[in-house]
């Protein structure tokens, strides 16, 4: 096992997740601690208040911190909220080698043109996914390393996010004493968590449902083909039944959590829950009916527009490995069924795949994005450069010589 500790930090409009983590020789993550805590400061993913925000991050690093008895001094960063967008864009570039045989350094070059043709206004690139390569007249390679030719193009999809927000949320980070090695969307990470080969060779969109925002990202043919965050969360249901109910939003949130239902149908109007049990502080007895329609509304509007990005894009009712739903809205009791019914796919609540430890901690929808944020380590556009194939960690250490330039950089920072 590695002696290097790992860790991730996943900030939500509702709660922030910090996960450590060790990796053995063949590349197994093995959890060694995490936690969730409440979050502050942020609202549909974007910070609001950097000094509440910092505040929050260090609480929740503290509590790990007891955990694993050590400091957490460097993250990857996950990145939410509705600035993130996808673009389209093109890169070209000439052979470097004189015998004509692309290299992993052409991969580069090539992807760098194309994050320099995008040229996002007060925006940064943060992801450069590559969808295809060209070489000369022969198109639709999509890994070129080894083969002969002039000419080398390729069409990417350039995930960025506002440079605002990028820094508020490192600024935030870095006042709570965690130094941001790494950065990654969201949505990927928590796709990269729990798809596996097959869902995304067939088509499958991954739907977080977070606590300000719902992010939705496509697959299709092995690769990343749409990705979209919507300002619209589970928290939106906490509130609607806070105010439906007249309680605070902690009691609204174990309402929900606790007796809520996506299915109005399913529920005797005669069902009453005595908010005593829930909140000692609270009295007296609501319908469970009712909240089951306070539910069913926001859900409703939640996956028409999830089935509206859908239409957009031409994929409504034809993704053939159906809808995978992650984050803490997935753990709403009927969801799964409501969104069969909803988007017209099959359905299922997804959880991290691939990892040992204290599973029990993070074997939730609500960690999935904490836990794909360690695949940073192994980043896609990186090992489709030619440079990543080989295993990037070795016993005693990570083996860092084959990887790109990005992820050298950030691996040496979270060395000791």
């Amino acid at each position: 096992m590695s002696s290097s500790k790992f860790f991730s930090l996943d900030v939500g409009s509702s709660n922030i997740r910090i996960t450590a983590a060790q990796f053995d020789s063949e590349g197994k993550m093995n959890i060694i601690g995490a936690v969730s805590a409440p979050s502050a400061g942020v609202r549909r993913g974007a910070v609001i208040d950097i000094e509440e925000n910092s505040q929050a991050i260090s609480l929740a690093a503290e509590k790990l911190e007891g955990i694993i008895e050590q400091k957490i001094k460097n993250a990857v960063l996950g990145i939410g909220g509705t600035e993130i967008k996808m673009n389209e864009s093109k890169g070209v570039i000439a052979i470097g080698r004189a015998n004509g045989e692309v290299s992993g350094d052409d991969i580069e070059r090539v992807l760098e043109s194309a994050q320099n043709a995008s040229m996002p206004v007060n925006n940064e690139t943060v992801h450069v996914v590559p969808k295809e390569y060209k070489l000369d007249d022969q198109s639709g390679i999509k890994n070129p390393i080894g083969m002969h030719g002039i000419r080398l193009e390729v069409d990417a999809l350039m995930i960025e996010d506002s440079a605002t927000h990028l820094s508020n949320l490192t600024k935030s980070a870095s006042q709570a004493g965690i130094s941001v090695g790494g950065i990654m969307a969201g949505p990927l990470a928590a796709a990269t968590a729990v798809l596996d080969k097959n869902e995304k060779e067939l088509g499958v969109v991954v739907i977080d449902i977070g606590g300000g925002t719902t992010s939705i990202s496509i697959f299709e043919e092995g690769d990343l083909a749409y990705i979209s965050v919507l300002p619209i969360g589970a928290g939106h249901i906490t509130n609607d039944i806070a105010i439906g109910l007249r309680v605070p939003i902690e009691t609204a949130e174990k309402v929900k959590l606790g007796y809520g239902s996506a299915f109005p149908e399913n529920i005797s109007k005669r069902e009453m829950i005595d908010l005593s049990i829930v909140d000692p502080q609270e009295q007296g007895e609501v319908s469970r009916y009712h909240v089951a329609e306070i539910i069913e509304a926001r859900l409703s509007e939640i996956f028409e527009m999830v089935n509206g990005e859908l239409k957009k894009i031409g994929k409504a009712g034809l993704l053939p490995s159906g809808a995978v739903l992650v984050g803490g809205g997935a753990e709403l009791h009927d969801i799964v069924n409501f969104a069969k019914n909803s988007l017209g796919l099959p359905a299922k609540v997804g959880y991290p795949k691939g990892i040992s430890g204290i599973v029990d901690k993070v074997d939730s929808p609500s960690f999935a994005a904490s836990i794909g944020l360690f695949s940073y380590l192994e980043n896609d556009s990186y090992k489709k450069s030619g440079r990543g194939y080989e295993k990037f960690l070795s016993i005693g250490g990570v083996d860092i010589k084959s990887m790109g330039k990005k992820l050298r950089n950030w691996t040496d920072k979270f060395l000791p």
